[in-house]
């Protein structure tokens, strides 16, 4: 007697009215391409789309997504629950939207799904629901203090391009959906598909969750003074420099004391931990894009010695700079 089919891994992503298509069609395009890429017999997954009310979803693109199911439908246990997100770009910055119908299907729904993931600021759609109470989560950077501030119960870390904490899952902005659902497919049939998927959708740099999502730039704001704006970006094109307090406090005639708390003030970090941040950046692009050894990398970026790019590699990103290159190297023809 042969053995049933097994049952494919049922995907369920709700959907509302001006949520990013990409962070609906993305994830869905890895899954399906897994699907077709496993070999016979093996349970694929099962994507549906579900919505408030059946027809079509208008997004923030203007690009129509035609649901057939509804938030009504008899229950079902999702092997994974996948919630987008929309924000609203305004005069004051971006604002996360969370739909309710959403909301009351997932608090209905999630504690019983084998898995819970959000793309961008779908994360403020799983707080609302209580599911990431307790858990470490990630956002898109611009609306992560927004997820703090209103779910003070998530441990919230805007840096890392997605989190898994337990059977829940955040990713950060828009293309790290197509990272996360790529950790997912590896989760479920290991690492080797989800580099096959890689290759045929030319996702030339897999990134693993722990990579930032932001370069140093984005993450400091860039307002304020006019003397540290200049110095900021003087600071970016001149990292092989002595980049001391003292030098730096010179160019813009201040006492060292005076500068390290404005500049604290304005960026939210000292000036030390900026330059080490812009010089870890530029080693990183050098090792991802070109073939120059470690100490012509560590003296193009200002380390000094190829000891300090191992110490800063080490202290950031938990991992050698050898093991950086291999993992991150873009291809190149």
């Amino acid at each position: 007697m042969s053995k049933p089919a097994p049952l494919p891994h049922l995907v369920v992503i709700p959907v509302f009215a001006g949520i990013n298509a990409l962070d609906v069609t993305g994830p869905a395009e890895v899954l399906a391409l897994a699907t077709r890429l496993l070999p016979p017999g093996a349970a694929g997954y099962d994507i549906r789309f579900r919505a408030e009310r059946a027809g079509l979803v208008d997004t923030f693109s203007g690009i129509p997504l035609h649901v057939g199911e509804t938030l009504r439908e008899p229950p079902v246990r999702p092997d994974t629950v996948l919630v987008p997100g929309r924000v609203d770009v305004g005069a004051d910055g971006p604002v996360p939207r969370v739909d309710d119908a959403v909301v009351a299907w997932l608090r209905e729904v999630g504690p019983e799904a084998g898995r819970v993931a959000s793309v961008c600021a779908g994360a403020h759609v799983l707080a609302a629901a209580g599911l990431l109470d307790g858990h470490r989560a990630t956002t898109h950077w611009a609306t992560a203090a927004r997820l703090a501030a209103d779910h003070p119960a998530v441990e919230v870390d805007a840096d890392p391009v997605f989190i898994r904490s337990g059977r829940i899952w955040t990713s950060a902005g828009l293309t790290a959906s197509m990272d996360l659902t790529l950790a997912l497919v590896a989760e479920d049939h290991g690492d080797d598909l989800a580099l096959d998927i890689a290759r045929v959708m030319v996702m030339y740099l897999q990134r693993s969750g722990g990579q930032s999502q932001f370069s140093v730039p984005l993450t400091h704001c860039t307002g304020g003074r006019a003397d540290l704006r200049t110095l900021r970006r003087w600071i970016a094109d001149h990292l092989e420099a002595d980049l001391s307090v003292s030098v730096l406090a010179a160019r813009v005639t201040m006492s060292e004391r005076n500068f390290a708390r404005v500049f604290r003030a304005e960026t939210g970090t000292t000036p030390g931990a900026y330059v080490e941040q812009l010089r870890l950046e530029a080693a990183r692009r050098l090792l991802e894009r070109t073939d120059q050894p470690l100490p012509a990398v560590a003296r193009a970026c200002g380390f000094g010695s190829v000891e300090t790019v191992h110490r800063v590699f080490r202290d950031h990103l938990g991992a050698t700079p050898t093991e950086y290159r291999r993992r991150f190297r873009v291809a190149t023809t």
